[in-house]
């Protein structure tokens, strides 16, 4: 189809505007009607947060989204582009996406009443349509609205009162599209009332100037709760003119969670042909309980939360360090085991924020809590009801089993083999195959470590696993003890 060039093409081709709102609103209609899935790659968030962005929208209403770092807030945000249409006509030359049937800047007005039907227009892409600010306190009222360009008024023979003489901010070139501030309460106040005023009464004074600018936007801001809530940084009027509050949320639940990790981990790594990988679906599980325990745990400052990149960088670690073994053993087989996740630690410290105890203790000792406690949830799900008791009298005998994370897959079937009943218990109940060595290593490690998280069996820091002494049979002590390394404290 043949775009319009000038305005008087652009009439005799029907052209009817509308505002960015009711574009969105259309558009959503659409797809619902035609049962297209809205924010593609967002997990979980169908029968709870998406539901509450498409009422907003069909009720034409800024809103905005609280929840904790790594709920997809952004990606929702960016995807609200797909609401709006692919192309849309602006005078040419315009710095606020001029429609050319109702020009908004002076200059708009200006070449339609120098050039009338012939004025140019230019066809602008959905995606140049949105624009994004991360709130900083750093954040001026130039940048977001505008500011006297002196240069600007000296070239053109410009009064400075002259809205000809003003350089646009990141507001006003967001006209007929979306703006969105990320950690709106960042956002210094006055800079928020002058975002209020131009949003509701389309007006604002720059530099002591009163330009009318009744903007045609939709305004999307991501927020965390306790910023929003408790601190009180969003200021009333700001507020009182956000039409949709949509809380996020963290996966509901395990399966969800690994849904979501192995979708975004990067876990695929071209090693080339003769490599086979696998992660088991025990490693997946034990990465995601792992977030579900920090996320529960007291130590863990949950007003930050624990993101959903916590799992998903330290799976990426785990899988890295699988790979790491493989090329060092010349394995063509590529499967992640426990040592592995213990090998992620670096992944996971720096992802939590502690609380006063959690300090205390310090975050590596916290995480490898965090990993015991993970691997004893899993392992009920998977051994739940099969006996290791020739296992653990095997370790209550004194011996030890010490499996180094870069020992290859047959060395540790050869040491593993030692131990009474644990391979074929573990085959059995994971259905692995006989010549499948590699799997058969990591689900006896995952087993060794269950144990070891229900206090039937002790892991020593180097990753070997002996007998408990008495006195460590208590759960409460024996985390006590794992935890605070009393001697390092008297």
């Amino acid at each position: 189809m043949n775009k319009a060039q000038s305005l008087g093409e652009l009439k005799k081709s029907g052209f009817a505007a509308r505002s960015v709102k009711d574009e969105m609103r259309a558009n959503l209609i659409k797809k619902l009607q035609s049962g297209e899935k809205l924010f593609k790659g967002v997990l979980g968030y169908d029968e709870t947060v998406v539901p509450q962005i498409t009422n907003a929208i069909l009720a034409k209403h800024n809103l905005i989204l609280l929840g904790l770092r790594g709920q997809a807030k952004s990606r929702i945000i960016r995807q609200l582009t797909e609401l709006l249409d692919e192309e849309i006509p602006i005078i040419a030359g315009s710095e606020i996406n001029d429609n050319p049937l109702q020009p908004l800047s002076a200059f708009g007005r200006r070449q339609i009443e120098e050039n009338g039907d012939e004025t140019k227009i230019d066809w602008v892409k959905r995606d140049s349509r949105f624009v994004e600010k991360l709130a900083t306190p750093d954040v001026t009222i130039a940048d977001i609205i505008g500011d006297i360009d002196p240069i600007k008024a000296a070239k053109g023979g410009h009064l400075l009162s002259d809205e000809m003489t003003i350089f646009y901010g990141l507001l006003p070139r967001a006209n007929r599209g979306i703006f969105a501030i990320n950690e709106l309460p960042d956002l210094a106040g006055k800079i928020q009332v002058g975002l209020f005023n131009i949003m509701q009464e389309g007006d604002v004074q720059i530099k002591g100037f009163p330009v009318r600018l009744p903007l045609d936007v939709m305004l999307v801001f991501s927020a965390n709760p306790e910023d929003y809530t408790a601190r009180g940084k969003i200021i009333t009027p700001l507020k009182d003119r956000i039409g949709a509050e949509i809380q996020t949320h963290y996966p509901k639940d395990i399966g969800l969670g690994t849904s979501i990790t192995k979708q975004e981990a990067w876990t695929e790594r071209d090693l080339g042909d003769g490599f086979k990988f696998k992660i088991p679906e025990f490693i997946s599980e034990i990465v995601e309980q792992i977030a579900f325990e920090a996320r529960d745990d007291q130590r863990i400052d949950r007003r930050s939360g624990v993101s959903q990149r916590f799992p998903i960088s330290a799976l990426e670690a785990v899988v890295s360090n699988a790979e790491r073994r493989a090329l060092i053993t010349g394995e063509s087989d590529i499967v992640p085991r426990i040592s592995d996740v213990y090998s992620a630690l670096p992944s996971m410290t720096g992802k939590m924020e502690l609380e006063y105890e959690g300090e205390q203790i310090g975050a590596q000792k916290l995480a490898k809590d965090l990993i015991k406690r993970a691997c004893g949830v899993i392992f009920e799900g998977f051994f739940l009801g099969i006996d290791f008791e020739p296992t653990i009298r095997w370790f209550d005998e004194g011996n030890k089993l010490l499996l180094s994370e870069t020992a290859s897959a047959e060395e540790g079937v050869m040491l593993l083999d030692a131990v009474p009943d644990l391979i074929e218990s573990t085959r059995t109940t994971l259905d692995i195959e006989h010549d499948d060595r590699a799997q058969l290593v990591s689900a006896c490690e995952f087993a060794l470590e269950g144990l070891y998280a229900h206090n039937k069996i002790s892991r020593n820091e180097e990753g070997g696993y002996e007998a408990v002494t008495k006195t460590r049979r208590d759960r409460r002590g024996m985390i006590y003890e794992d935890l605070t390394d009393l001697e390092g404290y008297n």
